[in-house]
Order: C-alpha cells, then structure tokens, then sequence
C-alpha cells in the first residue's frame, strides 16, 4: 500500500504541473506509472529510515508519513525532470531536506510517529539465554 496517491500530490502541486512532469509521450495526461514510481521511490526512502524503529511498510499509514512522502515523491517527480525545466525549486528542496531530516529524527528516535504509530520493532543487544539456574551466586559463596 503507498502511503500517498496521486490525489495527495494535486494538493501540493497543480494538476497541469504533474502532468508537465509525467507527460513523456504526450497525450496531455499525467502518466500514472510515473507517479507510481515516484511514489513508491518515496516510500522505499520512508521505509530505509523508519525500518531502523518501525516495522515497516506501514500497514496503517501515520499522517507524518503520509506527508513526507508527498514532499519526497514531488521532489522526485521535479528531479526528474530538472534537465528540462532547470534546478528544482529551492522550496522543493528544502521541503525535500526537511523531510530526510524528520526521517533522520525518527530513526534515531528523536521524533515518534505518535501515539497512532504502529508499535516500534524491539531490538535489543543482549542475547536471551534460557538455562537451569546459577549453581553458585553471591549468597551461596558467601556461606564458604
């Protein structure tokens, strides 16, 4: 499941600009493939970072997410067509930066999801170890 449609995109950008930036063949439609893969690219980037706490993908999309994934899909759909209309727009980038930013944050656990999040993946750097018990603890040495 993406975490958000093309519809989502409209809000951030007109519908005459997607469809400068997917339109490769000309028909004067927003290509639906184009607006896919840029989505799902935002998604993977979404995924690399928030896998390190979250169980990704999110089954249940956190609204955070669902706007950092417009702001990276937009600028992937910009970078895409840099070539032919210039340097992204410095907004874009910086939205862009803001976005990889909150991505670092949530990693590294600054930032949480919220309390709509889905449950953070427990890790831990101590082995679990199932045994008998300690045949000799502190208060057994102690009566030698």
């Amino acid at each position: 499941m993406a975490y958000c449609t093309q519809d989502d995109l409209i809000e951030q950008i007109t519908e005459e600009e997607l469809i400068e930036l997917t339109d490769d063949a000309g028909s004067g439609d927003a290509d639906a493939d184009a607006v896919a893969r840029a989505i799902a690219d935002a998604d993977a980037e979404i995924d690399s970072y928030c896998g390190a706490r979250y169980a990704v993908p999110f089954s249940t999309v956190p609204a955070i997410v669902r706007k950092v994934s417009v702001d990276i899909a937009v600028y992937n759909l910009l970078t895409r067509r840099a070539h032919l209309r210039g340097a992204v727009p410095e907004e874009r980038q910086k939205r862009y930066e803001n976005a990889v930013r909150l991505l670092r944050e949530i990693a590294k656990g600054i930032v949480t999801l919220g309390a709509s999040a889905p449950a953070p993946t427990t890790t831990s750097d101590a082995a679990d170890i199932d045994g008998p018990p300690r045949r000799f603890t502190r208060a057994r040495l102690r009566g030698f």
